[in-house]
């Protein structure tokens, strides 16, 4: 007798998702809520590209290294995993392109709101480091399919 466990494919979906879910109600909260965030009375925006990632690179001597770390690799590492997971619960965006624009809608939402209730700030250069975060995400899972299947 096997001590193996088997699941169905419907209940590998089902933990995917529970997991997907946990994992998305981690990143909310850090969002909104980690790093001792609190209301500001105005609410910071920055629309201009690579204007933020500019400024850390130039500033390297005076801001804390991990703060460089977290805000510029901080902002690709934490994203892998929600582009692996939409690369594996929604079989419709294993396309670089699609995954890329469903993700820019979501991550774009979530800033936007970070903005409205001034928790955090609203900046494309998050966005673009976001987006490259999920990519990779789709990029291991379809690194780790097709060694599997070979």
């Amino acid at each position: 007798m096997s001590d193996t466990i088997h699941l169905t494919k419907d209940k590998k979906m089902i933990l995917g998702w529970l997991l997907f879910g946990i994992y998305f109600l981690m990143l909310i909260y850090v969002m909104f809520f980690g790093f001792s965030r609190s209301s500001y009375e105005e609410a910071s925006y920055n629309l201009i590209p690579f204007k933020t990632i500019a400024n850390y690179v130039n500033s390297i001597g005076y801001y804390n290294t991990s703060v460089i770390m977290i805000n510029l690799i901080g902002n690709v590492i934490v994203f892998i995993p929600f582009g692996l997971f939409l690369s594996l619960l929604i079989p419709n965006l294993r396309k670089s392109s699609l995954l890329i624009l469903v993700f820019i809608w979501l991550i774009g939402s979530l800033e936007l709101l970070q903005y409205v209730f001034s928790l955090g700030s609203l900046d494309i250069d998050d966005i673009l480091l976001n987006t490259v975060g999920a990519w990779l995400g789709l990029k291991v899972f379809l690194t780790v399919r097709m060694a599997l299947k070979n």
